[in-house]
């Protein structure tokens, strides 16, 4: 990316390990699995959080076989039938509850905090008027995720623009997927946005900078050692600010 040249009116931004840092399972993983499964259904958890593991593995590497064979090359899953087909007990929960179990379960297997840095990027962006979106392989719960680590910094998830929010979780496939980036360049487009001045930021070169380039985008690689191709949050608010 020549960074002399940005002229950027739109901003798609990746969310985990991008806008969102991912850690290790917190202190004590196991012992919240069996909380999680007494507090919500009053029952011993029938599987362990590894043989969990195992098994929806095995589900979606099965879905994903299916997708493949009906010529969707990078396909994404329904996580709630995932985890419904391992264990079927769930169904038991209203809709509402559902959803509240799978957030709390996918925290039993890792942390995440807000990146240092992106508040601010984000913030500044959104009150000099550039259209920010998102381009995610995600689930249902990663919209719940990326707002509450956003709360107490003044922003919410309503700083972007659902029209340019490509969640893969609604689509059935995802990124590297060309379609991705196709699906937002005409929404961009429709909104007189050229590919020329929207830009990329994800911390992956498969998934996020080759194919958004693709398109002719501008990207970023969130990467402090990627001078050349990016940097961190600092070295991005930097330069779209020059």
């Amino acid at each position: 990316m020549e960074h002399e040249r940005m002229k950027i009116k739109a901003v798609i931004f990746d969310v985990y390990t991008t806008i969102l840092e991912v850690g290790p399972p917190p202190p004590g993983a196991d012992a919240l699995w069996q909380r999680l499964f007494g507090e919500m259904l009053g029952i011993t958890p029938p599987l362990t959080r590894t043989q969990f593991s195992v098994a929806t593995a095995q589900v979606i590497a099965r879905l994903h076989a299916h997708a493949r064979s009906r010529g969707i090359q990078w396909p994404e899953i329904q996580w709630p039938s995932v985890v419904l087909e391992v264990i079927p007990s769930l169904a038991a929960l209203p809709a509402h509850k559902l959803d509240d179990f799978l957030l709390n379960q996918m925290q039993t297997g890792r942390t995440l905090r807000l990146a240092n840095g992106a508040a601010e990027c984000l913030r500044w962006l959104y009150e000099t008027h550039h259209l920010l979106g998102i381009a995610s392989n995600s689930q249902a719960y990663t919209l719940r995720e990326l707002n509450a680590a956003l709360q107490g910094t003044g922003l919410n998830l309503s700083v972007f623009d659902r029209d340019v929010c490509f969640w893969s979780f609604e689509h059935g496939f995802s990124k590297p997927d060309p379609h991705v980036f196709r699906i937002l360049t005409a929404r961009l487009q429709a909104r007189g946005i050229r590919p020329a001045e929207t830009l990329m930021v994800g911390d992956r070169l498969d998934n996020d900078i080759e194919p958004a380039r693709g398109y002719g985008w501008q990207t970023w690689l969130l990467d402090p050692k990627a001078i050349s191709q990016g940097g961190g949050w600092s070295a991005l608010a930097a330069r779209l600010r020059h």
